[in-house]
């Protein structure tokens, strides 16, 4: 059970105990509680483990939700989302804060897991962003929410569907945090059936997935974004929002679409920052090229930390032995890595490394909040995005 194991090892002693007691399962009395913090982990671990099936499984679920949420971009979307944040300022680290939420606001931690989920696909292939009418209000219950659940129950022929609604934020750089309303859009899939074991024999039984979806509306712009797995749906989904809860028109105005263009990196470059962001250096890890006259091929030009060689020193190295030069390739991925000075308190220096593929892909959108921030302000500037 490494995942409980990880749980237990990194969740305070005290807080592992309100737990356990709130779950009322049949612990020894002889545990640890009251020694050092990992005194208690071997021993619970145990317990857990000789506990019946039911009960073992509910920790091991637990204990997948609140880790997920411990990480820094999970903090930021229960921060996003959560109207006790003096109290989470109180508690020891991120695990107390994620397993707080999860017991004492369980339908906010639901809605950071939303907020997580809305984040992380954001700016992927499953996102998408539209323009609607600014300063509306959202319908959050009564006849406009029931008629919102009936369009999306018809035309995707589910029998069930379920809409969360929460306000939140996004950070912005350069400004306040951004006020949005999310929605969060649960609904049946077509039927299956899923492989169990049955008393010890494999089977089947009768399964209707459950697919999730998640808008965000930002009344100050209008601006709507939308995940969703299936392209097709996702400006429908846009028009019954607007239609049932904004009591708006669409027009189909689509945000301008980010595109990344890596022309700048043929030839050495400097990547200029502001002193305030505490950037040491950058420093290009990687360029994976295409030939203009063969699509169907790739060079990949690697140059690992340590190197005392730039990546244009090995790319003009490496092109040169076979005749080639860099304008002869169309650049289609490029890795590199932003590193900060040390800061006080904290051991060591920290590195943001990031990957870019065109024309859309970036992974800037896996990591926490400030860092998305920091690096599309550079990415910007850098003329390595844009807006078309």
């Amino acid at each position: 059970m490494p995942t409980v194991a990880q749980f237990l090892r990194s969740t305070p002693p005290a807080a592992l105990r309100g737990y356990f007691d709130a779950l009322q399962a049949p612990l020894p009395p002889e545990l640890p509680w009251d020694g050092p913090g990992h005194a208690i982990v071997a021993p619970l671990l145990q317990a857990v483990n000789d506990l019946d099936d039911l009960s073992r499984d509910k920790v091991l679920n637990d204990a997948d939700r609140v880790g997920a949420m411990a990480d820094e971009a999970g903090e930021a979307a229960l921060y996003s989302v959560t109207s006790s944040r003096a109290v989470l300022d109180m508690l020891e680290n991120s695990h107390a804060r994620a397993l707080w939420m999860f017991q004492h606001d369980p339908a906010g931690f639901s809605h950071a897991e939303e907020v997580r989920y809305a984040d992380d696909k954001r700016f992927g292939r499953l996102w998408e962003g539209f323009v609607l009418q600014p300063e509306c209000s959202v319908a959050r219950e009564g006849t406009a929410l029931q008629e919102f659940q009936k369009a999306i129950a018809e035309r995707f022929e589910s029998r069930h569907v379920h809409v969360e609604i929460c306000d939140r934020a996004r950070p912005v750089l350069g400004s306040e945090d951004a006020s949005l309303v999310q929605v969060a859009i649960y609904r049946e899939g077509r039927a299956g059936d899923i492989r169990e074991f049955v008393d010890g024999r494999l089977d089947r039984r009768p399964w209707r997935p459950v697919i999730e979806a998640a808008l965000t509306y930002e009344p100050d712009t209008g601006t709507v974004e939308v995940v969703a797995p299936v392209a097709e749906t996702r400006e429908e989904l846009v028009r019954m929002f607007a239609s049932h809860l904004l009591g708006s028109l669409f027009l189909g105005d689509r945000l301008r679409v980010r595109q990344y263009s890596l022309e700048r990196l043929r030839e050495p470059f400097s990547f200029p920052h502001d002193p305030e962001d505490g950037i040491e250096g950058v420093r290009v890890n990687l360029l994976r090229l295409m030939p203009y006259d063969s699509q169907g091929e790739r060079i990949t030009l690697e140059c690992r930390r340590g190197s005392d060689r730039s990546i244009w020193q090995v790319a003009e190295e490496r092109l040169r032995d076979q005749g080639q030069r860099i304008e002869n390739y169309l650049i289609v991925q490029t890795q590199f890595t932003i590193s900060f000075r040390a800061t006080p308190g904290r051991r060591g220096k920290r590195t943001l490394p990031v990957r870019i593929s065109m024309p859309k892909g970036c992974d800037l959108k896996d990591r926490t909040d400030r860092e998305r921030l920091i690096g599309e302000k550079y990415l910007r500037r850098w003329g390595l995005l844009r807006d078309l």
